[in-house]
């Protein structure tokens, strides 16, 4: 989600937020601020972190600020992602800034909260020994002697109206957690100012396979045009920035492949996950995606189980016979009927390599 719909949802379960509201132009923004009353900050309202060392968050006195702000944000592009909405928001007067999270704990399966004392811009950089986990049993759930523990080791005193909020705040992202399907629900800063408690931001994301089932709550879809006709085709890609396309067949030997390009000082283009048992058909259309990327060079990396080498190789072959192939193609090509899908390469003109190593270096080379 935005920023701006994380906070919606963090309001409907009674969390505290900034007053604000999500504009998409300089005069909206105005407008909102002077609704507000000044100061106000102008933040932009894009699926990325790293906003503030990017420019993309300004404060404002005065409507002709705010305008000036939302101008220079608007359009911009933060880490790939254009801004195209703002979120104008009060300024806040912050005492301490704190660090909440709850999210999946791969290694025990279960949620985990993840805390710290020391919140704000720089939390990547903050030291391991400031930051603490609590994992939750999902069938004992969040308790309020676990939010309190979370609170004392926050350093903040339980017999206190801050401690005490502290404490339905850390049960009620607990709730959100459970109630939306999340993966993450993050509040980095969680401002202390005076005796209130406020999410001054907001990380949410859903878990995909639970969509189906949060049919009312706003989304936001962060894939590029390419990355949503893969979706719909039931392939793994995402765009990148390099110049050399990328198709293996599962996602730990697409992981290897990138690595191994890296490592060769190339740049991947694309990932490209064909998955298991991809037939002709669908190993074609992956082969026209990577295209669309226009690729210096493009290496596919296949050791074939339920993927048929065959499948891939007349695939491979219809594409360069019918779209045409513009580049230089290097395939690493083992396993079910590699013999059979080396000849069709062959043919093809196309040479087949034994092992990744050498398919990638020569990739590497092509692309030089």
């Amino acid at each position: 989600m935005f920023e701006y719909m994380g906070k919606e949802l963090f309001s409907r379960f009674g969390l505290r937020v900034p007053k604000g509201g999500m504009v998409s132009n300089p005069d909206q923004a105005a407008q909102q601020a002077e609704e507000i009353g000044f100061p106000v900050v102008i933040k932009s309202q894009v699926l990325s972190g790293k906003r503030g060392k990017a420019g993309g968050i300004k404060f404002a006195d005065n409507p002709e600020q705010v305008r000036i702000a939302a101008r220079d944000i608007m359009g911009m592009s933060i880490q790939g992602h254009f801004v195209e909405k703002l979120l104008v928001e009060e300024k806040l007067n912050i005492d301490k800034e704190l660090y909440l999270a709850i999210t999946i704990d791969l290694a025990t399966k279960t949620p985990v909260i993840i805390a710290s004392a020391h919140g704000g811009m720089d939390i990547e950089e903050v030291a391991e020994e400031f930051i603490f986990t609590e994992i939750i049993d999902v069938e004992l759930g969040m308790q309020s002697f676990i939010a309190s523990d979370i609170v004392r080791r926050l350093g903040v005193r339980l017999n206190t109206p801050i401690g005490k909020e502290l404490v339905r705040v850390i049960m009620t992202l607990y709730k959100i957690f459970k109630d939306v399907d999340a993966e993450l629900v993050e509040i980095n800063p969680l401002v202390i100012s005076g005796e209130k408690i406020i999410a001054a931001d907001s990380k949410v994301t859903i878990d995909d396979a639970a969509l189906y089932r949060q049919k009312n709550l706003p989304r936001a879809e962060n894939r590029t045009a390419a990355e949503k006709t893969a979706h719909d085709l039931g392939l793994s890609f995402v765009e990148l920035d390099g110049d050399i396309g990328v198709m293996a067949n599962g996602a730990g030997i697409t992981m290897g492949t990138l690595d191994t390009i890296s490592y060769y000082g190339g740049k991947p283009a694309n990932f490209l996950d064909a998955g298991g048992g991809t037939g002709e058909e669908g190993t074609a259309k992956a082969i026209e995606l990577i295209l669309s990327r226009n690729p210096k060079t493009i290496v596919i990396n296949i050791f074939g189980g339920i993927t048929r080498c065959d499948d891939v190789a007349r695939a491979l072959a219809k594409v360069k016979e019918t779209v045409g192939i513009p580049v230089p193609v290097v395939i690493r090509l083992v396993g079910t009927n590699q013999e059979a899908g080396r000849a069709i390469l062959k043919e093809a003109g196309i040479e087949a390599y034994d092992f990744m190593q050498d398919a990638i270096k020569k990739a590497v080379e092509l692309a030089q």
